[in-house]
């Protein structure tokens, strides 16, 4: 008959060997160490994964805002009009559309010149779709008013209701030649979308002054930027509704490559920084050998008293589960007492030209948390595997013999 598991013996020994030995101090260190190397892990794993996370989510915050959930493209003349629209607003009511032309110009002012691509807007249907846009108070009520970007805006050193002279690529006959077409715009207001490439290349006016200046046929688009609440799952649906010569795309395709990148990034550094906790297991190996070859004699004493190999196997693994487990836990805590402290304190600060924010973002996702749970658990359980099966498999008559 097979002897009953003593849960209550494993248990007294396990509180034994948790507690600092002074003839064996460097038993005691190591596990030490192995416990303060996980917790290190564990916070920095955390730390990095929430500043990856932030900062990805603050680029697709200002991206996601200055590139529209979904942008329908002309490619084709009067393909893209007033009636196609008309349609889309009949089968999806919850959308927002604001159609516009596009071209690219030069701003000059005195002697700065900036290239920059002007878009004709509806205001109010713009609006409605772009906070950064709306957050301007710009109202565009002459067809010739302009709104600039807060960058561009110092780069031409020209303020709010100053004239800015906009170059097109279009010709005009001066004379016996021709020259660029060029037009005095009055600045109506300026927006500021955090990130100063869309700043200083990106300038709003009205559809009237491309209609005027540029012979832009009334009700036929370049383009129309949509507002969607799910716009990877109704991309398909308006794409199958669009005629031949209009395309739609979404802004994570618009910038596919950048966040792919991302993400193999955070891929990669989750790897490498998984290292970190992988190194300090081999001290919770070490720990648990060196507890084994000093406590040969006790481990032998115990099978003579009738302890099985599987009570001597649970001893060291649940001392190393609990070494671990501790690091697993205070790790939790410093990296969510990190978090804080960055979050809360001005300690990194960012340019805002690169990231768009001068605060450190973090956002600790639960997944990511999940993740770093798993990995740690895992190297650690099987860090405790080997030392406690050759706990268990100590003959009791040789250690005996030989001590």
């Amino acid at each position: 008959m097979a002897k009953e598991f003593n849960t209550k013996v494993v248990n007294f020994i396990l509180k034994h060997y948790l507690r600092y030995d002074k003839e064996n101090p460097f038993i005691f260190i190591s596990a030490l160490l192995a416990f303060l190397g996980i917790s290190a892990g564990v916070m920095v794993l955390m730390l990095a994964m929430g500043i990856m996370n932030g900062t990805q989510k603050e680029f697709e915050k200002k991206l996601f805002v200055m590139n529209y959930p979904l942008t329908i493209l002309s490619f084709a003349p009067n393909a893209l009009n007033d009636n196609l629209i008309s349609t889309l607003k009949q089968k999806f009511p919850d959308l927002k559309f604001s159609p516009y032309y596009t071209t690219q110009v030069i701003a000059k002012n005195n002697d700065a010149i900036q290239g920059t691509l002007l878009y004709g807007i509806d205001p109010q249907k713009e609006g409605a779709i772009n906070s950064v846009f709306k957050d301007s108070n710009a109202t565009l009520k002459s067809p010739f008013d302009i709104i600039i970007g807060d960058e561009l805006s110092k780069d031409m050193q020209t303020a709010k209701n100053q004239k800015l002279t906009i170059y097109f690529s279009e010709q005009q006959a001066v004379g016996f030649g021709t020259m660029p077409l060029q037009k005095r715009f009055r600045v109506d207001g300026t927006f500021k979308s955090g990130l100063k490439a869309y700043d200083k290349a990106i300038a709003y006016t009205t559809l009237d002054a491309f209609e005027r200046l540029l012979g832009r046929e009334h009700g036929n688009y370049d383009g129309v930027h949509v507002y969607a609440k799910d716009p990877m799952k109704q991309i398909k649906q308006i794409e199958s509704l669009l005629p031949e010569g209009v395309a739609i795309e979404g802004w994570w395709e618009q910038n596919g490559n950048f966040f792919a990148a991302m993400e193999m990034e955070k891929k990669a550094l989750f790897l490498v920084l998984l290292l970190i906790i992988l190194i300090a297991s081999l001290n919770i190996i070490s720990s648990l050998l060196m507890t084994v070859m000093s406590r040969r004699s006790e481990i032998a004493l115990l099978r003579t008293l009738g302890a099985t190999s599987g009570e001597i196997k649970a001893i060291f693994f649940r001392l190393g589960i609990i070494i671990g487990g501790a690091g697993v836990i205070v790790g939790s805590i410093m990296g969510l007492l990190g978090k804080y402290i960055l979050q809360t304190f001005d300690i990194i600060s960012l340019p805002v030209d690169v990231y768009g924010t001068t605060k450190l973002p973090i956002e600790i996702t639960m997944f990511d948390y999940g993740m770093i749970l798993i990995g740690t658990i895992i190297i650690v359980v099987l860090s405790s595997l080997y030392p406690a099966k050759k706990a268990s498999q100590t003959d009791p008559i040789m250690a005996l013999r030989n001590e």
